[in-house]
């Protein structure tokens, strides 16, 4: 981890718009294969329920990363806040990795006509940790 010094120079405003951008599009994922579990043909959909496992605390460290952010944008200082924000972006990355590998599950067992919609929510993944990459690399 760099010194506090370092992370002062950043601007913060960029790093919590690409988190915004990466939470945005989390939420789109969230939404659309929570929605797979109400829909009959796909309810019991394989790798849906495991990704989830992930897809939770991911979600849950981009929230904290966007709020860590957000306090810094507000002005407050404290090295606390930064390592939160380091560690929450290092958390979600690592949850990413098993989000995807559940995508990729869903997308080979679902039925022809749920493929499209699962490419979808994968395009929206990809999305998600690219934001957060370029929130990493702001860093």
């Amino acid at each position: 981890m760099q010194p506090y010094y370092f992370y002062r120079v950043n601007n913060w405003g960029h790093i919590l718009n690409l988190l915004h951008k990466s939470l945005y599009a989390e939420e789109m994922v969230c939404a659309m294969s929570s929605e797979l579990f109400h829909i009959p043909k796909t309810k019991n959909l394989k790798g849906n329920r495991e990704m989830h496992n992930h897809l939770v605390p991911a979600s849950y460290h981009r929230v904290t990363a966007v709020g860590s952010s957000q306090r810094l944008v507000n002005g407050e200082q404290q090295q606390s806040i930064v390592e939160t924000l380091v560690a929450c972006i290092k958390n979600a990355e690592n949850q990413d990795k098993k989000v995807s590998e559940g995508l990729i599950t869903m997308e080979e067992n679902a039925s022809p006509e749920f493929k499209t919609f699962i490419k979808v929510i994968i395009k929206w993944q990809e999305q998600a940790e690219s934001y957060l990459n370029q929130a990493k690399e702001a860093l």
